[in-house]
């Protein structure tokens, strides 16, 4: 297996493991620093990132992916995008050549990890990059192909606004999430009326500015619990007054308390894999 550093990231390292002539390329990454980068770029191979410990941002296609622990995105190939994480991080990315990918999602997605397509992921990165295509190893990539495109789509997708206005105020509450700053105080911190910020993030992200707060709470909400955080804690530093409020809020959106959701998913697959996360919708 190619193993890369995440917080020593080289572009040319990435294109020689996809020069290898096979369907999938696994390439273990990893990084112990506190903070880390990747620059936007892209290749040819389609790519699966599979975060097995720590949280990774992926910026695509005017949104944010965030990556929790035991969950997959895919990124078709040659959609730009760049990556960011901080602390320890461990991954496994699958360069899939392009004529494998044929029967794959066209569009950037989260996939729902299954305890089988964990279990082929983990087989797989042990195969020597110039595995035997003919015997066992190959049979097991084709099998790893059929799970993958098999495997539900969740969502774990943030969108993000194009408008400078509306990125600000996008950006201020992805480095304070806690912030609880009403609509009409965003919106003159911005410098809009409230109802051209409503309207230009309706027309931009098609949710609301409660609703895009809300599914930022989650999302993030649901990183640091899967890596073993308190409820408690989370739920002050998102800007809660307690628990309680805060559990009200995620099971609103989930259809269970945070506690209840993950021990759930955590539960359905021993093998410590844990499926996607799938947004519910909530009115505001």
């Amino acid at each position: 297996m190619v193993h890369h550093r995440l917080d020593h990231y080289d572009p040319s390292r990435v294109r020689d493991a996809a020069a290898i002539p096979r369907q999938i390329v696994a390439v273990g990454a990893s990084s112990t620093s506190e903070r880390w980068e990747h620059t936007p770029h892209h290749h040819q191979h389609g790519q699966l990132i599979y975060t097995l410990r720590g949280v990774v941002h992926c910026v695509i296609e005017a949104g944010i992916w965030i990556v929790p622990p035991q969950c997959a995105l895919w990124i078709p190939g040659g959609v730009i995008h760049a990556a960011r994480g901080a602390g320890e991080a461990d991954v496994y990315c699958l360069l899939i050549d392009p004529g494998a990918a044929s029967a794959l999602p066209r569009q950037c997605c989260t996939l729902s990890v299954s305890p089988l397509l964990h279990a082929l992921i983990g087989k797989a990165v042990s195969f020597p990059p110039l595995y035997d295509e003919d015997g066992a190893q190959g049979r097991l990539v084709a099998t790893l192909l059929d799970e993958l495109a098999e495997a539900p789509i969740e969502a774990l997708h943030l969108p993000m606004p194009q408008d400078p206005r509306l990125m600000r105020l996008a950006n201020s509450l992805l480095a304070n999430p806690g912030d609880k700053s009403t609509l009409g105080e965003w919106a003159m911190r911005i410098g809009m009326s409230e109802r051209s910020m409503t309207r230009l993030l309706l027309e931009q992200i098609g949710l609301s500015f409660g609703r895009w707060r809300r599914q930022l709470h989650v999302i993030l909400s649901l990183q640091r619990l899967a890596n073993g955080e308190s409820v408690q804690g989370v739920a002050l530093d998102l800007g809660y007054e307690n628990a309680s409020g805060f559990i009200t809020m995620f099971r609103k959106a989930m259809g269970q308390p945070p506690a209840r959701y993950l021990a759930d998913r955590m539960g359905a697959t021993s093998q410590d894999a844990q499926p996607g996360i799938a947004m519910r919708e909530v009115a505001d």
